[in-house]
């Protein structure tokens, strides 16, 4: 026998603030992956602005003349310069993005692993392309926090405390004057920035969701559109969405060029202050010469030229500055989607799993010839078990009271809305349950999630069908894995449902489902869905709505080929149904529109071939 365990606890909840701060750690590479492109950008950027000073003091020399033996070094230092920015900035490019792509695979994981927890039923009120959109760009969007927001703030910055330092070894006054106007030129670019494009910054991710949504109901659903003449409209949803996002995007460039002109202003007027500053404190040049030497605070004309350019190259490298502010705003905006999406502590109405202990069988292997019998052990028993949905106030379906034995087919009907859905979601306790939900007389919450789901196996109403052959969308039900599946099992399955002559007549089991089991018919991929559950060996298949997309003709014929196929060899199946079910094809009969109602101890019940007693709520 096995062990089991107790109960799992659900994480404390955290706050929004937190999870995004969760996010933005797990997308920042650790400090040895990101200090080499730091580096390089900072020596990309001193490259930079060393350039056009040497140019400056190099030209400014040149025209008076000296002998050309005094200027080499001069000549030697542009050249190098020169190649320098170059070579640091293509090394700087290759080192940040190698450690954001490397940190990516660890995003994208760690982001599947928040989204196993809550799927599916946390992310049943996301729509498909909004759902792709967090789970591609949004997450892609992350990558630009070490790339475009942190490194290019920690190199800029140091390049211009570099530079002022190395000013105001010349004169104090310049250096003042050009931190002055950098600091002003950073608020007011910032600001300007966040005025006319922070709103539409902050918008763009959801927009883009929304286009997502639109282009993904217009593709995957356009036979349906088709039939009904619903293209055009469904075009005209895709434009209108598409035109908020281009108009989202074109607010956020006109920001970007708005305080691209300022710090151009800024620069120009730095120079022209730099040139206020620095004249009267010109002094004859020294002539150049071996014994030539740079003095602190001698400011002549060469040393004049540089005060006038270099605020130029730093502005080129203090731009990052505002615009990682910007790229800020989006990357928060990003990974607030995606803690939206998967938060990293689990709803407490989503159970969370930590072990696999195996379900306990003291009685030993059962008799099939016993599993009708009245006196089998119950599989399945239910005591006022309810669930709830995340963030719902009350429980979506009234106490039921169930005993099901091994080999009986018990049909759960109710109208849309009355939680047929959510019972069998918390059967196979994708959501958490109230009251008691007992396997083989042990406590479902004190069973491993993985355990349980061996046993009782969900069909739901669209099961995906992978674009790929029926061999891989069935084998991997199988419970030792997909290697372990043979054709003759996958054969067999097929022939359970209905299937093998179908298959035999194209190409067997390489024969393709395509994407969403496009090429094949509503009843055809809903068998296929059974045979999964047939392979995958549970004693209990819970079976919902398993006409729901077929013609109500063919409804009645399918329900009856696939409770034949599923009730068999002492298998126990659960049928969620809001349509009739022949009396003769089920054992016992839950109304949960009954039971929710003002007789909430009546439950109908059909004839028991096989002498199993009927059920009653209040039993």
């Amino acid at each position: 026998m096995s062990s089991t365990h107790a109960p799992v606890g659900h994480a404390p909840q955290r706050t929004p603030d937190a999870e995004v701060a969760a996010l933005l750690r797990l997308a920042r590479p650790g400090a040895r992956r990101m200090l080499p492109g730091i580096l390089f950008g900072i020596l990309s950027g001193l490259s930079a602005v060393l350039l056009l000073g040497v140019s400056a003091y190099l030209i400014t020399r040149a025209a008076e003349q000296p002998p050309i033996l005094y200027l080499g070094l001069l000549v030697v230092g542009v050249r190098a310069f020169a190649l320098a920015r170059a070579f640091f900035r293509y090394m700087e490019r290759l080192s940040s993005h190698d450690a954001a792509f490397r940190t990516l695979a660890t995003l994208r994981v760690g982001l599947i692993e928040r989204l196993m927890p809550v799927a599916p039923v946390g992310l049943a009120e996301v729509r498909r392309g909004d759902l792709l959109a967090r789970l591609v760009r949004d997450v892609d969007e992350l990558l630009d926090l070490p790339t475009r927001v942190i490194q290019p703030l920690v190199s800029s910055g140091v390049v211009v405390m570099v530079t002022l330092g190395a000013l105001a070894w010349f004169s104090p006054m310049a250096a003042v004057v050009l931190a002055v106007v950098l600091a002003g030129a950073l608020v007011v670019g910032t600001a300007v920035n966040t005025a006319i494009s922070g709103r539409a910054e902050r918008r763009t991710a959801a927009l883009r969701g929304e286009l997502a949504d639109e282009v993904a109901d217009l593709v995957t659903d356009l036979d349906v559109l088709i039939a009904y003449s619903a293209v055009e409209p469904q075009l005209r949803r895709v434009e209108q969405a598409d035109a908020r996002l281009r108009a989202a995007a074109l607010r956020t460039v006109s920001g970007a060029g708005v305080v691209a002109g300022l710090l151009t202003s800024a620069a120009g007027a730095a120079t022209v202050l730099m040139l206020t500053v620095g004249i009267p404190q010109v002094s004859p040049s020294v002539p150049l010469g071996p014994e030539f030497v740079l003095t602190p605070g001698a400011v002549d004309g060469p040393v004049l030229a540089v005060l006038a350019l270099v605020p130029l190259a730093v502005f080129e490298v203090f731009a990052a500055a505002p615009a990682a502010w910007s790229v800020r705003r989006r990357v928060l905006a990003s990974a607030r989607r995606i803690a939206d999406l998967a938060p990293q502590s689990v709803p407490p109405e989503i159970p969370v799993d930590d072990g696999d202990d195996e379900i306990p069988d003291p009685d030993g292997p059962r008799d099939a010839a016993l599993r009708r019998h009245p006196a089998a052990p119950a599989v399945l028993q239910l005591e006022a078990m309810t669930v709830r949905r995340p963030g719902a106030s009350a429980p979506v379906c009234a106490p039921v009271n169930l005993t099901l034995h091994l080999g009986q087919v018990v049909l759960v009907s109710g109208a849309s809305g009355s939680g047929k859905t959510s019972l069998a979601e918390g059967l196979v306790r994708f959501l958490e349950y109230a009251g008691s939900y007992r396997i083989d007389g042990v406590e479902a919450r004190e069973l491993s999630i993985a355990a349980l789901r061996r046993r009782v196996c969900l069909i739901e109403q669209r099961a995906h069908l992978f674009d790929a052959t029926l061999r891989a969308n069935l084998s991997f039900a199988h419970p030792e894995g997909p290697e372990a599946a043979t054709d003759g099992q996958l054969m067999a399955v097929l022939e359970a449902v209905g299937l093998g002559e179908w298959a035999r007549s194209r190409d067997g089991l390489e024969t393709r489902v395509g994407l969403g089991g496009a090429l094949v018919s509503g009843g055809q991929a809903q068998r296929i869905a059974v045979a999964r559950g047939l392979l995958s060996g549970a004693d209990v298949l819970v079976l919902d709505e398993p006409t729901a997309h077929v013609e109500p003709e063919l409804a009645a014929r399918l329900m009856r080929e696939l409770l034949g196929a599923t009730a068999g060899e002492g298998r126990s199946v659960v049928v969620m149904s809001h349509l009739p079910v022949p009396e003769h094809l089920v054992d016992a009969h839950v109304d949960l529109d009954v039971l929710s109602g003002d007789d909430g101890d009546v439950l109908s019940t059909a004839a028991d071939p096989g002498g199993i007693p009927e059920q009653r709520p209040g039993a």
